[in-house]
C-alpha cells in the first residue's frame, strides 16, 4: 500500500473529517488552535513509503474550521485521495522519506450537502382533547339544557359555549374530564331542582329508522317466537312460582356465594365475611376496598392478561375504592305477585311493554328503588323513584343514578309498584328487557312472557356468558348508552331494549311497511 507523507503541514479539519485506525486504540497526539477533540484512533502496522509530493496545506470544504497540527507524520492512504488533492499534489515538491515512523491511516471525507436537523413535530392544540370526547360531552350538556331551555337550538348554543369554555380552561384530557364531570353535575342539579314535582320524558333522537305499527298487533305476533321456553326461563334463573309457599318464588339456579350462619354474610364487592345481628345491620363497621370494575382479558405480547376495568390493576391487586360498608346482594324471595289474565271478553291487544330497573343496598340486600316502563312507540308511560321497606347502606349512584335526594321525598312503596303494574300488565303482556331476571326480582313480579335481549343477541361462548346492553346498542344501534357519570338511566336502558327488538324484527324480515 501506498502513503503520502504530509511531514508537519497544517492539516484544516472540519466536523466531517474522520481518523480511522485499526488494530487497537491509542490517542495521537495533537495540539489545538481551537477547543478540544477527543478522538479513538487505531495503529496499523508500519508500511513502504514512497516519496511523492505533497502540497504543504489541504483544506477541506467544510464550515466552522478548526486546525490542528500534528506532532507524528500522517500518511494518506493513496487509494482514498480525491481528485481535489491529486492535481494539487502533481505539481508539489518532493518530500523527504519517513520510513522509520509509524505509518497511520487518515479517511478524509468532503461533505455533498449541508446536514439539517429535522424539526421536532408540535401536538395540534386540538389534539389535547380527542373531539370524540367533547362530543359526548356537548351531548350530555345538551340534554341537560333541554330541560330548562325554549327550544332545541337555545339548548344546543349553551351547551356549545360551555364546552368551549370548559376546553379553554383545560391544559389535558385529564383536566377537561375533571372540569366537565364537576359542571354536568351541577347542570344535573339546576335542572332537578327547577323540574321538581314534573315527570321528566328525556328526548331520543333515533339513528336507525324503525317501523312503528299503528298498534301493537302486529308487533306483538312477531315476537312471539321470542318468547322465553319455561324451561329457558328456569335456566336464565327468572323467579317462579315456589310449589309450596304462596306469595313467594322459587329460583332453582342460584350460584351466588352465600353463607350457611344465618348472622353471616359475604360481602359482593370485596368478597369478606362479616356479622350482622338478627334485623340485619353490621356488628362492627369495618371499611370495604373493592374494585367496581370487571375483569377484562385482552392480548398482550406473550399471551394474555386480565386486568380491572376501573383502574387496570391486576387481578388481586389491592381495590380502588373504599367504602364505609361491606354489602349484601341476596334477594328476599317472599312478597311476590303474579300477573292476572285478561277476562275472557277482552279482544283487545294484550300489550308490548319494555321495563328496567335500579336498586340500592339496604341491611337485607338489594331492593327496589326506581321502575321505569316504556311501550312499542318509546314513550315512558310509567316511571318512578320508590322507597326501600329497608335501611339503605348504599344507594350505589355510580351505577343507578340515583342519588338519597331522589328517593328521599319519595312515599311511594315496591306495594304501590306491583299495584299499578297490575292495573296494564297482564299475564298474556310480552315484557321485554335485558336480563330481565333481575328486574322481576326487583319488582316481585311473577311473569312468564318474556323476551330477553341477552338470549336473542347471545354472546358468542353461548349460556351463561352475556353480551353487555351498551355493547348490544353500539354494535346494532350504533348509539352509545350508560355513558354519563351520574349513572345509568332506566328510560333509557328501557328504551334501547324495544329498540333492539325492533330493529332484530326488521332485519328478520317480519315487519314490513
Amino acid at each position: 500500500m501506498n502513503y503520502l507523507s504530509l511531514g508537519t503541514a497544517v492539516i484544516e479539519v472540519g466536523n466531517n473529517l474522520h481518523l480511522i485506525l485499526p488494530e487497537g486504540t491509542f490517542p495521537l497526539p495533537v495540539t489545538s488552535s481551537s477547543s478540544p477533540v477527543t478522538s479513538v484512533l487505531t495503529p496499523v502496522s508500519q508500511g513502504h513509503t514512497s516519496n511523492l509530493p505533497v502540497k504543504p496545506t489541504c483544506t477541506a470544504a467544510v464550515t466552522h474550521v478548526q486546525k490542528y497540527r500534528t506532532i507524528a507524520p500522517v500518511l494518506i492512504p493513496a487509494p482514498t485521495r480525491k481528485p481535489l488533492f491529486t492535481s494539487a499534489l502533481a505539481h508539489s515538491s518532493s518530500a523527504s522519506s519517513i520510513a522509520s515512523q509509524p505509518a497511520v491511516k487518515v479517511l478524509l471525507i468532503l461533505p455533498c450537502t449541508p446536514f439539517k436537523f429535522r424539526k421536532l413535530k408540535q401536538q395540534s392544540e386540538a389534539a389535547k382533547v380527542p373531539h370524540d370526547v367533547r362530543q359526548r360531552y356537548v351531548n350530555m350538556f345538551t340534554e341537560e339544557f333541554l330541560k330548562t331551555s325554549a327550544s332545541v337550538n337555545d339548548a344546543f348554543e349553551k351547551a356549545v359555549t360551555e364546552e368551549r369554555g370548559v376546553y379553554n380552561r383545560s391544559a389535558n384530557k385529564l383536566k377537561y374530564t375533571s372540569i366537565a364531570v364537576n359542571l354536568l353535575k351541577r347542570l344535573k342539579n339546576q335542572s332537578a331542582a327547577s323540574s321538581k314535582g314534573k315527570n321528566l320524558r328525556k328526548h331520543h333522537t333515533l339513528l336507525n329508522l324503525f317501523f312503528f305499527p299503528a298498534d301493537d298487533v302486529a308487533l306483538y305476533e312477531c315476537l312471539k317466537d321470542y318468547i322465553l321456553a319455561e324451561e329457558r326461563l328456569i335456566e336464565s334463573n327468572y323467579p317462579v312460582q315456589h310449589p309450596e309457599k304462596p306469595g313467594s318464588a322459587a329460583l332453582f339456579s342460584d350460584n351466588k356465594k352465600s353463607s350457611t350462619d344465618s348472622l353471616k354474610r359475604i360481602c359482593c364487592r370485596c368478597g369478606a365475611t362479616y356479622s350482622v345481628s338478627q334485623i340485619g345491620k353490621h356488628i362492627r363497621k369495618e371499611e370495604c376496598n373493592y374494585h367496581y370494575g370487571k375483569g377484562v382479558t385482552k392480548r398482550v405480547p406473550g399471551g394474555v392478561e386480565t386486568r380491572y376495568s376501573c383502574c387496570e390493576g391486576v387481578i388481586g391487586a389491592p381495590g380502588c375504592q373504599v367504602f364505609k360498608l361491606h354489602v349484601h346482594d341476596t334477594r328476599s324471595l317472599d312478597g311476590f305477585v303474579s300477573t292476572i289474565p285478561r277476562h275472557l271478553s277482552d279482544k283487545s291487544c294484550p300489550g308490548v311493554y319494555s321495563l328496567n330497573c335500579e336498586m340500592c343496598y339496604t341491611v337485607h340486600g338489594l331492593e327496589l328503588s326506581r321502575v321505569t316502563v316504556v311501550n312499542s312507540r318509546l314513550q315512558v308511560v310509567y316511571d318512578t323513584f320508590v322507597r326501600p321497606d329497608s335501611e339503605v347502606i348504599d344507594y350505589n349512584t355510580r351505577f343507578s343514578g340515583i342519588s338519597e335526594e331522589d328517593v328521599k321525598g319519595n312515599n311511594t312503596s315496591i306495594q304501590e309498584v306491583q299495584e299499578t303494574l297490575l292495573s296494564f300488565i297482564y299475564a298474556d303482556t310480552i315484557l321485554i328487557g335485558h336480563s330481565l331476571e333481575t328486574d322481576l326480582c326487583a319488582l316481585k313480579l311473577l311473569h312468564g312472557m318474556v323476551v330477553d335481549t341477552s338470549v336473542v343477541f347471545p354472546h358468542r361462548l353461548g349460556h351463561p356468558h352475556k353480551l353487555t346492553l351498551n355493547n348490544l346498542t353500539a354494535e346494532y344501534l350504533r348509539r352509545i348508552i350508560q355513558e354519563s357519570v351520574c349513572g345509568h338511566d332506566t328510560a333509557e336502558d328501557a328504551t334501547a331494549c324495544m329498540e333492539l327488538m325492533l330493529w332484530k324484527l326488521k332485519e328478520d324480515g317480519k315487519l314490513k311497511k
